[in-house]
């Protein structure tokens, strides 16, 4: 199983929200809690964020492939952690 990394800055909306369905999405099915998850605060570590191409938060990415980059529903939050799984 792959690490996913999480970008997201502290004040975004849209990436308290995408937090808020993982904790929801890990609830509900207990495997999504086993997939490490590194979150990086883009604002703290911005030579780590500028390696990454992306432009919005939150974003997920499997190793370096982007899963998802914006405002996110619980749905497609699922589908990043169901992509992790496999």
């Amino acid at each position: 199983m792959k690490e996913l990394t999480y970008f997201k800055l502290m004040n975004c909306p849209y990436c308290k929200a995408a937090d808020g369905w993982l904790q929801e999405l890990i609830r509900e099915n207990p495997a999504y809690g086993a997939i490490p998850i590194k979150v990086v605060n883009e604002a703290v570590e911005v030579e780590l964020a500028e390696s990454y191409d992306y432009y919005y938060v939150p974003t997920f990415f499997l190793g370096r492939e982007k899963l998802h980059e914006g405002a996110a529903t619980k749905e497609k939050i699922r589908a990043v952690l169901d992509a992790a799984l496999q």
